[in-house]
């Protein structure tokens, strides 16, 4: 008796369990009774893409698997949406050339809106596509999601949500890599920029991301556009004066071309920083080492080192295995359903984007029709506002891992950072944490050992204060040149001078003394008047050797007076003396000397027939022991 009583609530319990656990099992095989039949409430979705032109990566043929995928996805979980069912409907938002058409785009909405009253837009995914849709989708109040429309404007539209990359993600990502490297007050854009009406503009769009978010945290940011008819000559004087971390944006191209002329002009690279934006990584596919600066002509060394300098940004392909076998079916199906060959290349996140962008605002709707009164027919359509907001500042699980979405419903994305060697360095960036990770092993390369200052020491046009004490400036440099000059024209002209007033001494024969000017003494006299000249010439040597008298001075020699001068007087026995140039400088530098320790000569007396020279006898210039 006391083991039934025991057992009684036991059974009970499994009775209520069994019943519960059955009760369950039918509103499951309700659920997906509705789901199967017709009577399902439906819930359209108007894409607007381009149609044919597969060069988008939101193009209809690469994104539609993924799409009719994620629609397929909704459909059978009977949980996520009860008594809806998913209906994609599509409009091309292409004009007659195959081209992103602004104004076809938004007509093209007009008419989904007209003929099936959307719950909500996916795309259109060109900038010029997406601006006027969203205008319109804001002002109906129908969420618009989207996993293109990347510029930086749509964040003031209050109905758009983004699951793919965006440029604000871009500028968020610049800005962290000025902060890590203490770049925080100078930055440089250069950018081509093709104003066709048929061009997205991409690099016009991609570098707005930068110079928004960067101008806003006070860095000063200079822009400059590339041309057609590039010079990159002036590009890189350009460079030289207005930056050292330098973001570019165009074609691999015209990189390598500015590049390989840096090289040419002998810049110091090493004080610079390129960071080459190219998210889709274009020039980087393949499983080979990358080289982008090889073309087989003779510039490829000088790119290859100039590359050196060089570092590329993209966006990071996801590693989770779920993607790649995402990747793999959106294959199988863009063949099977357009007979179109999608190849691996990160344009296949913008598919993922897309899926995600469905399964995400079919999330939010499930959570906003919670809050309504349950079995409602039909199942009221809620305002796309609030489904709007709870797509916003939440995490999911998605086929690209976890989805991260920020305040604003913009999605936050990965990147990578590239390295140009000859051997493909990756450095990874993970911006969804707001940090910068580098892989395991791997540092970044500079190739001055160092990250380049972001302005020159002494500034772009060398006019800081604290250089100019310690260097010449223009000016100065200008006044020492032209006092230089001066030096040179001055010292010039007094050689000149005094090579003319030599030629002009020597000319005029200064040293020479007329015979007749000099008066003898009286023993000449006395000799005068015993013998003729030709006699004293023939005994001079005689006549010189005696000693006479005149007052107190002894004199040795043949003495006489020259200009009230005594001088002595010594006979060259020569007729004739050869006055060529050389003599003549010894004449003049003999008539130039004077010394007290040195006899004076006065000068030669020539005449034609003597030849005498008269040294002379002044008491100071005698000779001393």
């Amino acid at each position: 008796m006391k083991l039934r009583e025991a057992t009684r609530p036991a059974l009970v319990i499994m009775a209520s369990w069994f019943f519960t656990v059955l009760l369950f099992q039918l509103a499951e095989a309700s659920l997906s009774s509705d789901n199967a039949t017709g009577d399902l409430q439906n819930v359209t979705l108007a894409a607007i893409l381009p149609l044919t032109n597969t060069d988008y990566p939101w193009a209809w043929p690469r994104v539609a698997p993924a799409l009719y995928r994620a629609v397929n996805s909704v459909n059978s979980d009977p949980h996520l949406l009860p008594g809806l069912k998913l209906q994609l409907v599509h409009g091309s938002s292409e004009n007659r050339e195959g081209f992103c058409s602004d104004s076809a785009a938004p007509l093209v909405a007009v008419d989904l809106k007209l003929s099936h009253d959307p719950w909500a837009f996916i795309g259109p995914g060109c900038d010029y596509s997406s601006s006027p849709v969203a205008r319109f989708t804001t002002h109906w109040d129908v969420p618009m999601v989207t996993a293109g429309a990347r510029a930086d404007g749509f964040s003031t539209f209050a109905a758009v949500t983004n699951t793919g990359p965006t440029h604000k993600k871009l500028g968020e990502l610049s800005l962290k890599i000025q902060e890590t490297f203490g770049w925080n007050r100078h930055a440089m854009l250069i950018f081509s920029d093709n104003k066709d009406d048929n061009d997205e503009r991409t690099c016009y769009f991609a570098v707005e991301g930068l110079y928004t978010l960067l101008k806003k945290h006070n860095i000063t940011v200079f822009d400059y556009f590339i041309e057609s008819d590039v010079n990159y000559k002036d590009v890189v004087q350009i460079i030289q004066k207005n930056g050292r971390v330098v973001y570019l944006c165009c074609s691999w191209d015209n990189l390598r071309n500015l590049m390989v002329q840096f090289w040419k002009e002998g810049v110091d690279l090493e004080n610079y920083v390129f960071f080459f934006i190219d998210l889709f990584a274009e020039g980087l596919g393949g499983e080979q080492p990358v080289t982008p600066w090889f073309r087989g002509d003779q510039d490829d060394y000088a790119a290859q080192q100039a590359f050196r300098s060089v570092k590329v940004l993209t966006y990071l392909e996801p590693q989770n295995a779920e993607y790649h076998q995402f990747v793999e079916t959106l294959k199988k199906d863009a063949e099977k359903m357009f007979n179109f060959t999608i190849k691996d290349s990160l344009y296949n996140l913008i598919a993922g984007g897309f899926y995600d962008g469905v399964m995400l605002y079919s999330q939010a709707l499930n959570e906003t029709l919670s809050k309504h009164k349950p079995g409602q027919r039909p199942v009221p359509r809620p305002k796309g506002d609030m489904v709007t907001q709870r797509m916003w500042n939440r995490t999911f699980r998605g086929v690209m891992g976890t989805v991260e979405m920020d305040e604003f419903g913009d999605r936050e994305i990965d990147f990578a950072l590239w390295d140009m060697t000859e051997r493909r360095n990756l450095k990874t960036l993970w911006n969804s944490i707001k940090q910068l990770v580098l892989q395991k092993g791997l540092d970044f390369q500079w190739p001055g050992g160092s990250p380049p200052l972001e302005v020159p020491e002494c500034g772009f046009k060398n006019d800081n204060p604290a250089c100019l004490t310690r260097t010449v400036t223009m000016h100065q440099m200008v006044a020492i040149v032209i006092c230089f000059v001066f030096v040179i024209i001055v010292t010039i002209t007094i050689f000149i001078y005094r090579k003319l007033k030599l030629e002009s001494e020597l000319a005029a024969q200064l040293w020479r003394v007329s015979w007749d000017d000099i008066q003898m003494s009286n023993l000449d006299k006395v000799l005068r008047r015993a013998c003729s000249r030709l006699t004293m010439s023939l005994k001079g040597s005689n006549y010189g050797s005696l000693m006479t008298m005149e007052g107190n001075l002894q004199i040795y020699t043949k003495t006489g007076y020259y200009k009230g001068n005594l001088v002595a007087i010594k006979y060259i026995n020569k007729k004739r003396i050869e006055l060529t140039r050389n003599v003549l400088f010894e004449l003049k530098h003999m008539r130039d000397v004077h010394n007290e320790h040195l006899t004076a000569s006065s000068a030669p007396a020539l005449t034609p027939q003597t030849c005498a020279s008269s040294p002379s006898t002044a008491p100071e210039a005698a000779f001393r022991t």
